[in-house]
């Protein structure tokens, strides 16, 4: 169960890098790296185009980690009593 969270977060950062290089899934599906990519180009303008799909990345991820880190300590041999 610990090995699929982290499998999990894992993916989601390869999607999003894949997706923000262009090489991700078709262009007519949102992605937040697809997201992030397109909001790139108005940074100077519409900062918040770029912000959010980047910190739905970076919460989603950092949630992941923290259940794993959950579920290692939860089963965790040396917890049993």
């Amino acid at each position: 169960m610990v090995i699929g969270t982290f499998s999990m977060a894992s993916a989601i950062i390869a999607e999003a890098a894949l997706s923000f290089l262009g090489l991700g899934v078709p262009p007519e599906i949102p992605t937040w790296g697809s997201m992030l990519s397109d909001g790139r180009t108005y940074i100077s303008t519409s900062w918040w185009l770029a912000l959010f799909p980047g910190l739905c990345i970076f919460f989603k991820k950092d949630s992941r980690r923290k259940n794993e880190c959950r579920l290692r300590i939860r089963h965790s041999p040396l917890n049993w009593n």
